[in-house]
């Protein structure tokens, strides 16, 4: 693997090194899963690739302006990697775009990108790209992975190259270069206009084996990861390289409704998660919990109470070490057989997940391994180890093999390695704002380093406020903080140029609902609910309670509830779950203002 130049080399060395029978797997008709070989994969990309150069697709002379561009709007599946690999092989540029991406964005996308060719999941995206069809005079063709009449099937590329492309396909792909772009990924956006970050396989292959010495120490070719991040997102996307070049099957969730199903069905070794996603499923197990009566009940929460106090590398003596083992033979190895009984880890990267979690999944014998990174670092900067010496709660990890990190003055993260971006596309104005003389990103993060070992974020820079009163408030590690609480689901800290630090607060809507019922409360709706004086008491203890962890400035003194979750879909969170604080704010503008009135 080292002597790699190139992503779609991981087919020849899986091909060589441990061929699989299910390289990938994903459930087709029937809910069957549907296994694909690794020849099956090598045949299908060559087929693709000689397609795609049989359509007109081109490396030209790999520059990144003139390099031919293919986009992909599709939820993850193996007809991804099948693309993205053979797209890769042809010489041309893959863009990846978020399904949840506006209509405008989309446009500005494909436009900015010059893209020509554009493959879509379903009927709706389809129906999506058709509605801008005219606004885009680059492209010229626009398949499907499902059947659909009338559009074209990406199958039927497969069928057209004939054995002059092959020899081209052969060429081509000789041509690539480590030094090469491999895909332009439009940034989410939680400001402005969306930038187009341009990767090379350097910048992502460096990263590759990099991590790929901390899969290793409990990963093999034996295992299977569980795939539902979007592949959208480098994140999962580089991960995902390192399961491939590593001989780890990898199989694809139906949907983020079926993530449980699918765990028990897969049984995997290893997953890749956010930490939203992470709460809801300890709020799922938690609601499971409330449910119980008597004893059982009694003894799910002194279990999960155990588990809270666990400590990385301290051993706090016999007493404890035996209500751990007897809370984890009870009620904590249930989680596990939840999650599929075999995960040895998960990684978590994103934002930043809360530690009571953190503890309360690794003293259930489930290794959480949270790393911290960028779209624009391909993407880790720094990961917690499997081996306990090498974790610690509360912060990012270590930084891996091959990245320089250094604190600048005012604390800002910035980071110098193979894994830094080429630039972002077409904006070299842009790219210089972030990369300095030395060749060092600045990544608009605040943190320092604990133990001269482990990395720890404290806020996002830009994120950072200054009270009218001239002090400044971090939102981040006060909302995560708050969040801990069973019936807070979201939280936005607000006050800039205020004169005080107020929140809007998105309670978690079931637990209030059992609180109210237990404390036979009558509500119609739940915008009634969240009026009621009772309510609006409990979340002020609430909040005066988290208050005490925090200097006198950082305290939040006023707040609204909202009646809503924030979603993707309602615009309010990124596709990777981080808040659009900008749109949050402009939605509830009023609120805000009902806060300092």
């Amino acid at each position: 693997m080292r002597n790699s130049k190139r992503l779609f080399d991981c087919i020849d060395v899986q091909l060589r090194d441990f061929p699989k029978d299910d390289m990938f797997a994903a459930k087709e008709e029937g809910g069957i899963w549907r296994k694909y070989s690794t020849k099956e994969v090598k045949e299908t990309v060559d087929k693709l690739g000689a397609g795609l150069l049989h359509l007109g697709i081109s490396g030209n002379d790999m520059s990144a302006e003139r390099r031919d561009k293919i986009a992909i709007i599709s939820n993850n599946r193996p007809e991804w990697l099948l693309l993205d690999l053979a797209v890769q092989k042809a010489g041309a540029v893959l863009v990846p775009i978020y399904p949840t991406l506006s209509v405008n964005e989309l446009e500005f996308v494909l436009n900015d990108a010059a893209v020509k060719l554009v493959f879509v999941s379903d009927k709706e995206l389809y129906e999506k790209v058709q509605s801008i069809r005219s606004k885009v005079p680059t492209v010229y063709a626009v398949f499907t992975f499902d059947y659909l009449q009338p559009s074209l099937h990406w199958k039927d590329i497969l069928n057209k190259p004939v054995q002059d492309d092959f020899v081209k396909l052969g060429e081509a792909a000789a041509k690539v270069g480590y030094e090469d772009m491999v895909t332009i990924i439009y940034t989410s956006g939680t400001t402005g206009t969306p930038k187009g970050v341009m990767l090379s396989h350097k910048n992502i292959l460096s990263n590759v084996i990099a991590s790929t010495e901390v899969f290793t120490d409990f990963c093999n070719s034996n295992d299977k990861a569980l795939s539902f991040l979007p592949l959208n997102h480098i994140f999962e996307r580089m991960v995902t390289y390192i399961y491939l070049f590593n001989g780890v099957s990898v199989y694809y969730a139906e949907s983020l409704d079926k993530i449980g199903d699918n765990l028990k069905e897969v049984q995997p070794s290893v997953f890749t998660t956010v930490p939203r996603l992470l709460e809801k499923v300890y709020e799922r197990i938690m609601g499971k919990g409330q449910e119980l009566t008597g004893i059982k009940k009694k003894l799910f929460f002194w279990a999960v109470d155990v588990a809270g106090r666990f400590e990385l590398g301290k051993n706090q003596g016999l007493l404890y070490n035996l209500q751990l083992s007897l809370a984890n033979k009870l009620i904590l190895s249930k989680w596990k057989e939840g999650l599929g009984g075999k995960v040895k880890a998960i990684v978590t990267g994103a934002a930043a997940c809360q530690v009571r979690l953190l503890k309360i999944f690794t003293a259930g014998k489930m290794v959480i391994m949270e790393g911290y990174g960028l779209t624009e670092t391909s993407p880790v900067i720094s990961v917690n180890r499997f081996h306990e010496a090498n974790r610690m709660f509360g912060t990012v990890g270590t930084v891996i093999s091959g990245v320089d990190v250094k604190i600048a003055e005012d604390g800002e993260i910035c980071c110098k390695g193979d894994n830094v971006m080429m630039g972002y596309y077409k904006r070299p104005d842009l790219t210089a704002e972030v990369i300095d003389k030395d060749g060092y990103f600045h990544t608009g993060d605040i943190g320092m380093m604990v133990n001269n070992k482990f990395l720890k974020i404290t806020d996002r820079k830009k994120e950072i406020f200054k009270t009218s009163g001239g002090k400044y408030v971090a939102p981040q590690p006060i909302e995560n903080k708050m969040k801990e609480s069973k019936f807070i689901e979201q939280m936005i800290v607000v006050g800039a140029e205020r004169k005080f630090a107020g929140a809007l607060i998105v309670p978690s809507f079931d637990n209030l609902k059992e609180w109210a019922k237990q404390n036979n409360l009558s509500f119609g709706t739940i915008h009634d609910l969240i009026r009621h004086p009772k309510v609006l008491e409990m979340y002020k203890n609430i909040v005066e309670e988290y208050n005490q962890l925090f200097n006198h400035v950082e305290q939040v003194k006023k707040f609204e509830l909202t009646d809503h979750e924030w979603t993707v879909d309602g615009g309010e969170l990124t596709p990777t779950l981080k808040l659009k604080r900008k749109v949050i704010m402009e939605k509830y503008r009023d609120a805000i203002e009902r806060i300092y009135e």
